[in-house]
């Protein structure tokens, strides 16, 4: 392990746009072996590759740039995300959007009709718990 260490030092490593480029592979290679169609095997190679270079990469200021933009572009996604799964698990409670600002408000369920005040924009609205 102690040779893994000394390759890396003074490289980038992994990060989010590295473990997604990663996935693209897998996703593609995975396709690409179904449908027997090689040309997206090849295509997943060039996403692999990207990958490698990010993680063995020593310019870490450029990579954490790029890092940032894609975690700027893929933050709404991962929230939705976060939020579907948080709304699945949790079955004491209902979420309401406001209508006014679009803040997810969580209410105790079997309240019956119940009004909510929002936190951000101050506005009430009547709902169905």
């Amino acid at each position: 392990m102690n040779w893994l260490r000394r390759v890396m030092y003074g490289r980038y490593g992994s990060d989010q746009l590295s473990v997604f480029l990663i996935a693209i592979y897998v996703v593609l290679a995975f396709v690409a072996m179904i449908t027997r169609l090689s040309f997206l095997s090849w295509i997943g190679l060039v996403f692999l590759i990207i990958a490698f270079f990010r993680i063995f990469s020593r310019n870490i200021p450029h990579r954490r740039a790029e890092n940032m933009r894609f975690m700027n572009f893929a933050a709404p996604l991962i929230r939705w995300l976060k939020m579907r799964r948080t709304i699945a698990r949790d079955k004491e409670h209902r979420y309401f959007r406001c209508p006014n600002c679009g803040q997810c408000l969580r209410v105790p369920r079997g309240k019956g009709k119940v009004t909510i005040t929002c936190r951000s924009c101050g506005i009430s609205f009547e709902e169905n718990s």
